[in-house]
């Protein structure tokens, strides 16, 4: 039985689809069948693994208004045991489109349950909003991992998200757990980044994953070749950070 994790948080920049990407290809390394769907209008987990957003002609936004089949909607990429379910920017419109529909946020969980048990993970790289995306994402999923970046607002919206998160274990998913929070953008140079490191794990304490992903060149220009981490430098300190996520989700999943 597949678990599906939702990668999110409301605010963008926090490096979701950074994680998105490299957490499914490190899993991916690690012989673990992984499918990644991307459900942000920006598709920036789509042409981040070098599908060409303007060729996608079936993906997420068929996906929830259940036009099609999830198996019809995967696509192959070059990473190892990496599908992917490709976003393309139509998906803008699905909010608005979903909005009279009966049981609107159980939709992709209701297309999903059909390609679950194919995988031993599927990861949603969410949309930067509490919408109905979102929403979709976190009733479809098991759990939920959070990034937060090692900066100074790092803890504002994080309240908002976590109630959002409880109403939806209260309303629509009583399974939802907490996967982890995962700091990202880490500077161990700059103090606020340790401040931001200690002020994480004091208030989150076993929450808080040990893997802590370093701010590094090499991660930042991988999407623009289309190629995760993993693939583009797999010596980098970027590859070794996601990795080691990757090991340390599985330890945890075992």
């Amino acid at each position: 039985m597949g678990k599906i994790i939702a990668i999110a948080n409301q605010k963008g920049g926090v490096g979701k689809t950074t994680t998105s990407v490299n957490l499914a290809a490190s899993l991916g390394v690690l012989e673990k069948k992984v499918l990644l769907i991307d459900a942000d209008p920006q598709a920036n987990a789509t042409s981040g693994l070098g599908v060409d957003v303007e060729s996608v002609e079936v993906g997420s936004y068929q996906l929830l208004e259940h036009s099609i089949n999830a198996k019809d909607a995967i696509v192959k990429t070059d990473s190892p045991n990496l599908d992917l379910i490709p976003a393309h920017i139509d998906l803008v419109a699905i909010e608005i489109e979903l909005v009279d529909k009966e049981n609107r946020e159980s939709m992709l969980k209701v297309a999903l349950s059909e390609i679950k048990d194919d995988y031993d993970y599927i990861l949603i790289d969410c949309a930067p909003s509490l919408g109905l995306l979102t929403l979709n994402a976190l009733t479809a999923a098991d759990s939920v991992l959070i990034p937060i970046q090692c900066e100074y607002f790092a803890l504002e919206g994080l309240g908002k998200l976590l109630n959002t998160i409880k109403s939806v274990q209260k309303i629509h998913n009583q399974e939802l757990d907490i996967e982890g929070l995962l700091l990202t953008m880490y500077d161990s140079r700059l103090r606020l980044s340790n401040q931001v490191v200690d002020e994480v794990k004091k208030h989150f304490n076993e929450m808080v994953f040990k893997t802590i992903i370093q701010r590094n060149v090499r991660l930042s220009e991988a999407p623009s070749y289309g190629e995760s981490i993993i693939t583009y430098d797999a010596g980098s300190k970027g590859a070794n950070n996601y990795l080691s996520l990757a090991e340390e989700l599985i330890l945890k999943n075992n």
